[in-house]
């Protein structure tokens, strides 16, 4: 089943990716290339993340927060013909030469899911692919609205077999037959449904780009991933599904520092959005055109204009930095406008921010360490169900220095309805 109706409904199923061993391969001189902003520690970011996917756990069940590359493992298991095909498709994706087809093939799943992450081929202790480090950002290669599945088409090169693993996993996994079978898997790297526009202008969307905001409000940043024409292109397609009344783009900077939109804002509550104040609040470089159905257009000079207009006009601004430069350029780039809702109130965010958790605090919440946190609920003192108007915020010495934050962790596939 798939089902999200918005950003912040109980959260009940969703996808993740542990840093893996091709995160460690990655020099000074390619981690541009490869869209890797720093050398992390391996062991370090991989207990990071451990912590992130345990408090995940015990929110939702640990049987509800689903590693991708099992996913990828048992798709394999699934159909022989189309394993042989992922394979012969990976190799020439990566320019190799043709032998590496037998080599894999000959591979059992869990090892040939392995090499296809990380590049790693152990039996024989050789790199045949480069690694795919942003593959731990799940957010960004599907999004989940309403009952279908949007597949991403990522902007740069280095992403490609992220979105070709992708694409294997929704199309052939046991757990997505009913979406295939529903024709309810929107797949944006179909050439034929989805060509360049006149002008050249390719689609190219990425997850991060791309939010649920309300039930009737699909939201898509105009950014640095995502062109304009794939922003047009998205917008026909879930028109003509009936999926949403309105499309909701916010034109940012072409800008590293904010890549996607939910690097400048997430919502984390029906009246609460953590941002930076400036894009965000101001509208400084930034607008939005909502886009109807029914062919009309509304513009806003800022998002914070448009919400108060059309989602809540109670929403509160919540800002990173608490609003005060330097700090929300400091804490903007560390991720402190991204944050995923567990459920409406509760959300997780990196530990680094100190001027947005002040924000955090003036505004109401409980903000606790999932380190304090974990350890209460394990012993019963605090139940999950107990957690109530708090950020949960995340050891991220390493997870941080990725650029990316919890909801870029995240690609949500079920949540309970608003």
């Amino acid at each position: 089943m798939i089902n999200v109706n918005s950003e912040i409904g109980q959260l009940v199923k969703v996808l993740v990716h542990r840093p893996d061993e091709g995160i460690s391969r990655i020099s000074p001189k390619r981690a541009e290339e490869l869209l890797f902003d720093d050398i992390v520690h391996l062991p370090k970011m991989q207990e990071e993340h451990d912590s992130f996917t345990k408090i995940l756990s015990v929110f939702l069940g640990a049987e509800n927060v689903i590693e991708v590359e099992t996913l990828l493992e048992e798709a394999l298991a699934n159909n022989e013909e189309a394993r042989h095909n992922l394979i012969k498709i990976a190799v020439r994706n990566e320019e190799l030469s043709d032998d590496i087809v037998d080599t894999l093939a000959e591979l059992d799943n869990e090892a040939l899911s392995i090499v296809l992450i990380t590049g790693y081929l152990k039996r024989d202790d050789h790199y045949i692919f480069d690694p795919i480090p942003n593959f731990i950002f799940t957010r960004d290669i599907a999004v989940s609205v309403k009952d279908h599945i949007i597949v991403t088409k990522a902007a740069k090169e280095a992403r490609s077999r992220e979105n070709i693993l992708t694409r294997f996993i929704f199309h052939y996994h046991p757990t997505f037959d009913s979406v295939r079978e529903g024709d309810r898997i929107i797949n944006l790297n179909n050439v034929d449904q989805f060509p360049r526009s006149k002008q050249g202008e390719k689609v190219s969307i990425e997850g991060g780009d791309v939010m649920m905001l309300a039930d009737d409000f699909l939201l898509v940043g105009c950014s640095e991933r995502t062109t304009n024409h794939a922003v047009q292109s998205l917008k026909r397609a879930v028109f003509d599904k009936g999926l949403v009344k309105n499309v909701v783009q916010i034109n940012i900077p072409n800008d590293r520092s904010c890549m996607h939109i939910d690097t400048l804002f997430t919502r984390i509550s029906e009246t609460d959005v953590v941002c930076y104040k400036p894009t965000i609040f101001d509208g400084t470089s930034s607008n939005v055109i909502v886009h109807r159905a029914d062919g009309n257009e509304e513009i806003y000079s800022s998002v914070r204009e448009f919400f108060w207009a059309e989602i809540n006009r109670d929403t509160r601004f919540i800002f990173a930095g608490d609003g005060v430069s330097p700090y929300q350029e400091r804490e903007q780039w560390t991720d402190g406008c991204n944050l995923v809702a567990i459920r409406p109130g509760v959300a997780l965010t990196y530990d680094r921010n100190p001027y947005t958790e002040k924000a955090f605090k003036d505004a109401g919440y409980n903000v606790v360490h999932a380190n304090r946190l974990l350890p209460e609920i394990e012993k019963g003192l605090i139940t999950a169900d107990q957690v109530i108007n708090t950020i949960i915020t995340l050891d991220s010495s390493e997870l941080s220095r990725a650029r990316g934050g919890s909801h870029c962790m995240t690609c949500p596939i079920v949540r309970e309805s608003i």
